[in-house]
């Protein structure tokens, strides 16, 4: 019965002895240790390669590596293709995903784990099987279907200064990470109180979806196009066996004749990468993430709710 007895009222508690400060502790240091051991498991191999870019022997301390990097030989053609390449490919997986998404969850529920599988698809298939199927197709394609229409179709997805082929496959790769980021979205979101409310107003389709539905999904949005991003700026497989030359492909031909060039660039594509992916999360925090006004006194300032009463007299 003591046991169910409530504390006494004003009870002061008591003070932690020295045994539970020591296991507060412990956890603290094994955080300091595991954050240690990340970090020089992903900066160590930086440090070194930039070590390795600045450094010459017989020469010293140098930064040839990296103020060559603009004029070496093919670098803006890379580099270009590799943007184009990655911004066709952000537009088209979130104009196949997006509304396919909106609509399995509005209309058909039951569809979501089909969509799901289909789009979890290309993480089954290996990269180089899917590029061995694609080289198989283009191959087979030229040879029955001479002087046809689709014998132009078949060179015009191949053509160097926009490979479109190239372009599909990306779209197929990046599905499965689009899928969890916007899927993710979608679970935060009350996407059917949302379309309703906004149908309710007499706005159209359309307008519900641009104005009503992706601005809450901005941050979604964003870290599907920075994923996707990352994936174009570094995929190399595909593009290799195809025979185009985007800007990963570059780094590792020119590391044949240049090494410190082909590091220098890989270390500052890396921080670009990194820098972009700052940038994007402080642009997908929305107001509703600020911390609340506080007062001068340093407390945080409670939101004031007015309730306001209105009485309608009807004349007799």
């Amino acid at each position: 019965m003591a046991a169910l007895t409530p504390p006494a009222t004003g009870a002061v508690p008591t003070a932690p002895g020295p045994k539970s400060v020591r296991r507060r502790a412990r956890p603290r240091v094994w955080r300091g240790a595991v954050g240690l051991i990340a970090a020089l498991y992903f900066l160590g191999p930086m440090v070194f390669s930039v070590i390795f870019t600045v450094k010459v022997p017989g020469e010293g301390f140098t930064l040839g590596s990296y103020t060559g990097i603009l004029g070496a030989d093919g670098f803006w053609d890379s580099l270009r293709l590799t943007l184009e390449l990655a911004g066709a490919t952000i537009a088209l997986t979130l104009l196949l995903l997006v509304p396919a998404m909106i609509a399995v969850r509005l209309t058909a529920p039951r569809l979501r784990i089909l969509l799901e599988v289909l789009c979890s698809l290309p993480l089954v298939v290996p990269a180089v099987a899917l590029t061995a199927g694609i080289g198989s197709v283009l191959q087979w394609g030229p040879d029955d279907f001479a002087n046809t229409p689709l014998f132009d179709t078949f060179n015009s997805i191949q053509n160097p200064d926009f490979p479109v082929v190239l372009l599909l496959a990306y779209v197929l790769m990046s599905l499965p990470l689009a899928y969890r980021t916007l899927d993710a979205g979608l679970r935060a979101l009350d996407l059917a109180t949302l379309v309703e409310a906004a149908r309710n107003c007499g706005a159209s389709w359309p307008r519900t979806v641009l104005r009503v539905v992706l601005p809450n999904l901005r941050a979604a949005l964003l870290n599907t196009a920075f994923l996707t991003l990352a994936l174009v700026l570094g995929e190399y497989t595909v593009a290799s066996i195809l025979g185009f030359q985007p800007f990963a492909v570059w780094i590792v031909s020119v590391g044949g004749s240049n090494a410190q060039l082909s590091v220098a660039v890989s270390v500052l594509s890396l921080v670009l990468t990194w820098v972009l992916l700052l940038l994007l999360a402080a642009a997908g925090r929305g107001r509703s993430h600020r911390s609340p006004r506080t007062s001068r006194g340093g407390a945080a300032t409670a939101p004031v709710t007015v309730t306001v009463t209105v009485t309608v007299q009807e004349n007799s």
